[in-house]
């Protein structure tokens, strides 16, 4: 069986797993302050910046859970999809492009404003 719909297809979020709120409120809620965007510059990197909440990553980390199955209906929709490239037997290392094509979640993080700002 596979899956009917290519979540590439849509240009807007899907679910509402991020808030739909406006470019002015994201901006006033996530944009980062004078002080990080210096230490970024100076640094090359910022830590601390919490894009997820834990809601979001239990949900993101079942949707995880069901399309790492070779047998997913949506595997096919994978640019890339490897179960294992661990050189270690005892460790699992799973790497997959194209979730953002599968499933509502990982397909509509790409408009998580607290990414996107």
């Amino acid at each position: 069986m596979r899956l009917k719909e290519d979540l590439s297809q849509h240009h807007s979020p899907v679910s509402d797993l991020f808030p739909q709120i406006s470019a002015e409120e994201a901006w006033e809620k996530y944009r980062l302050s004078d002080d990080q965007v210096n230490f970024f510059r100076e640094f090359g990197y910022l830590s601390g910046i919490k894009l997820l909440d834990d809601h979001q990553v239990a949900s993101l980390n079942k949707e995880l859970d069901e399309i790492k199955e070779p047998s997913h209906p949506g595997n096919h929709l994978f640019h890339e999809f490897h179960t294992n490239e661990s050189a270690n037997p005892d460790h699992v290392l799973f790497h997959s492009l194209g979730h953002w094509r599968i499933t509502s979640g990982f397909h509509d993080a790409l408009w998580n404003p607290a990414f996107v700002v």
